[in-house]
Parts: structure tokens; C-alpha cells; sequence
């Protein structure tokens, strides 16, 4: 199985990384040519309407996609991501429940998570194939592999609900959460993804110091001089994308050093403030609590 799973800039470590990851999109498999093949063939699945194929003058093989179907659907999806439409887009999808409420200033703050995906799908969107039984439907269309970013064939798996089709973008147990948070859950992914990816932040400088400390006779650096040396990525330096504010206070003799890591809008980036020592004899420790946003000043005990 592989997701179509948006990249971003390797450091941008936003919910675009898990929501958007996880979440804005498909859970696409990708699909061999002789499966696209026998996609209607499948036992006891037979498609309840006729897919008609045509060739463009391009030579990709497409369908004939009739208004208000599953491949409409589909194309009106993307078509409304890369235009960043992203209210119009997830009305679309069952992640509804959790845009719907939201007003205008709440997904202008979701906007900079979003936004990253608009310029990474393909102009034309090539569907190749499309099934419907009674109430459930399979387009298949070329998006790009998670892993070689080549286009593939992968599925797109989509629900009949009212007369209208909606493109299933999460599994049963995550929609029952969604439509159990609505509006929240945006932003509650985010900042748990924020605060994950803090902690995997800290660990990054932890290694990053063990290398510069090798290369420099013991000594630790602090972020001007890892990022200097290509340790670390340059957003770093500013929460705007990774939702942390990240320091680094190194010892007089610059042999051990303390690295913190705080949300940058408590309760909308994140809520636990992070600590990570290490000291003389190398020994290191991680510890992390919700203190309001503020510095967390741990005391060893």
C-alpha cells in the first residue's frame, strides 16, 4: 500500500507532514497496468455503470467523465486543491465535518499548512478508470509515487452519501474522531504533529552536536554554526513553519549544552514546552510538560 503523501521542504515539519499526510490525501495503492486492466473483472464485482475509454491526442489513455460522477468528483477535487480552494476541496472529501465549521480566520491559519500542497499536483490530473458498486466507487487516476515522485496509477476510494459521492480520505475509526472534534480537529492534529516533531527536533540536535563535536575537538555549537555546517535545516530559526521556537544555550566551555524547545502560539502550534541536557560526561536527557508556552526550567530533583 502507499499513500500520495504531499512533501514539503524537508524541515517543514507542519501537520502537512501527518494531515496532510495522513489525512489530505488518498489512501491511493498503486495499481499495476494489468490490474487496470481487470479492474471490473474482480470476482463478483462487476461495474453498475459503463466506463467508456477514449485516447488523447497525447496517447495517455482517459475516461469519459459524466457530471456528478465518482471521476468528476475527483477531478473537482484537485482541480480545487491546486487552485487552493481548500474549503471547496474538503467538502468534497469526509474530512468535512472538520472544515465546515470553520470560519474564515481559522483556515487562514490553517492556510500555511495547506497551501504547500497546491503547487505540488499535476495540472492535468490524468483518470484512467472508474467502478461503481451500488454505493461505493474506485477511480483510478496518475498521481505522483510518495517515494519517486514518478506518476503512478493508484486508487481513489469514494463513498455515495445523499446522491453525492464522497472521496473516503481517512478510515472509519478517524472519521468517528473527526466528526466527534469538528472544527477542532484540525487543529488539534496540528499541534500534536508539532509537538512530535519537536521532540524528533531535539534529537536531531543532539546528533547534530555528537558530529560537530567530533569535527571540533569536543566543542558544541550553537544553531548558527550547526545550520553553518549543514546539521540542521534553516527554518529552524523560526516557527513559522515548524511551530516551535528552538534554542540552543551552550556551557562556558561549550562541552555540554542545554537545547529548549517552546510552542510559538500556545494551544495553536503546540502546548508542551521541551528540555534537552547534555552535560560533561555525555549523558543526555529529554523531558517535556505543558507549561503555558513558557521556558521549561527543569530541576533535577
Amino acid at each position: 500500500m502507499s499513500k500520495w503523501i504531499f512533501r514539503t521542504n524537508s524541515s517543514q515539519f507542519i501537520f502537512v507532514s501527518a494531515i496532510i499526510l495522513l489525512l489530505l490525501f488518498i489512501s491511493g495503492c498503486r495499481v499495476e497496468a494489468a490490474k487496470e486492466k481487470n479492474l471490473g473483472e474482480k470476482a463478483g464485482i462487476q461495474p453498475a455503470e459503463k466506463i467508456e475509454s477514449a485516447k488523447n491526442s497525447g496517447g495517455k489513455t482517459k475516461i469519459t467523465i459524466l457530471p456528478n460522477s465518482p471521476a468528476d468528483t475527483v477531478r473537482i477535487f484537485y482541480k480545487n486543491l491546486r487552485e487552493q480552494r481548500f474549503r471547496e476541496a474538503l467538502f468534497l472529501t469526509n474530512l468535512r465535518p472538520a472544515i465546515e465549521g470553520l470560519t474564515e480566520n481559522e483556515l487562514k491559519d490553517l492556510q500555511i499548512d495547506f497551501a504547500p500542497l497546491a503547487g505540488q499536483i499535476p495540472a492535468d490530473v490524468s483518470i484512467n478508470g472508474e467502478i461503481i458498486v451500488e454505493n461505493n466507487a474506485t477511480v483510478t487516476a496518475k498521481l505522483p509515487d510518495n517515494d519517486t515522485d514518478q506518476l503512478g496509477l493508484q486508487e481513489i476510494k469514494l463513498r455515495r452519501e445523499n446522491d453525492v459521492w464522497v472521496i473516503l480520505t481517512v478510515d472509519e475509526e478517524a472519521e468517528k474522531e473527526i466528526k466527534k472534534e469538528g472544527k477542532n480537529y484540525f487543529f488539534a492534529l496540528k499541534i500534536e504533529t508539532h509537538q512530535q516533531e519537536a521532540k524528533a527536533m531535539l534529537n536531531r540536535i543532539d546528533k547534530a552536536q555528537m558530529i560537530f563535536a567530533m569535527q571540533n575537538k569536543g566543542i558544541y555549537g550553537d544553531i548558527p554554526a550547526l545550520i553553518g555546517s549543514e546539521f540542521l535545516p534553516e527554518d529552524i530559526q523560526t516557527p513559522e513553519t515548524t511551530g516551535y521556537t528552538y534554542k540552543i544555550y551552550l556551557s562556558t566551555d561549550k562541552k555540554s549544552f542545554t537545547a529548549t524547545a517552546e510552542p510559538a502560539v500556545y494551544g495553536k502550534t503546540g502546548k508542551l514546552s521541551f528540555w534537552y541536557e547534555v552535560n560533561g560526561s555525555k549523558t543526555s536527557s529529554l523531558h517535556n510538560k505543558d507549561n503555558n508556552g513558557k521556558h521549561l526550567d527543569f530541576v533535577k530533583k
